[in-house]
């Protein structure tokens, strides 16, 4: 299926009004959702982790800065989200790179047993307020080949990433959208399809989220 000229909103785009790209850092969530608010039309909300002032010296010393990062990340999305929802979020059709209910993924991997019980205690006041997506697109990848990608990516602060800490991050991921089910949510092996670079490809994913029906999918392209 073609993708439509830029700009030009397809027909199901009223049943996914808000869509979220999901996945672990170096899967290519914020490129896609860049390339999908420009094809389609669609509001793009981004993380901003270059506005982290702790996000540089987290990957150099996690076990320091871990709350401060984390914290400084759930503040900043509820920000975001929050001056959304003065546009009436339901109204609009947006394209996000996160979703709040993910948050808590990276402190209980982060986080020690007392900073994890603050955390949680600021989280679950702030959590109502946050909009549930219409699809969840979790984009998947293994630890190997997200770490090639962030290599390739050269972003500096990036670089002090381990692959222990990627393999770990990857398994949470899989973990809690095994639990998940606030929204729909489709799976996707991103090994064999490459949607950022590749135009087939991308309608590929399109086609995907045009057929998708239910609360869960899975998309894995054979090679």
């Amino acid at each position: 299926m073609p993708s439509g000229h830029p700009g030009e909103r397809p027909a199901w785009a009223d049943r996914f009004r808000s869509i979220v790209f999901e996945g672990p850092i170096g899967v290519g969530k914020s490129s896609l959702a860049r390339k999908f608010a420009e094809r389609f039309g669609y509001d793009l909300l981004l993380e901003a982790p270059e506005d982290n002032p702790f996000l540089d010296r987290f990957y150099r010393d996690s076990a320091r800065y871990a709350l401060s990062t984390q914290l400084f990340f759930l503040f900043q999305r509820m920000d975001q989200l929050r001056n959304l929802s003065q546009r009436d979020f339901f109204a609009e059709h947006l394209v996000s790179d996160f979703m709040l209910a993910k948050d808590p993924l990276f402190a209980r991997l982060t986080l020690t047993e007392d900073e994890l019980v603050l955390y949680q205690k600021i989280y679950e006041s702030l959590k109502p307020q946050a909009p549930i997506p219409d699809l969840v697109v979790l984009l998947q990848a293994p630890p190997n080949y997200l770490m090639e990608r962030i290599r390739e990516r050269a972003i500096p602060m990036e670089q002090g990433i381990s692959a222990d800490y990627l393999a770990d991050l990857s398994d949470s991921y899989t973990q809690f959208f095994h639990q998940y089910d606030e929204s729909p949510v489709l799976i996707v092996n991103t090994m064999a399809l490459n949607p950022i670079g590749d135009e087939g490809d991308f309608d590929i994913l399109v086609q995907q989220i045009s057929n998708f029906r239910g609360r869960r999918a899975y998309f894995n392209r054979q090679s």
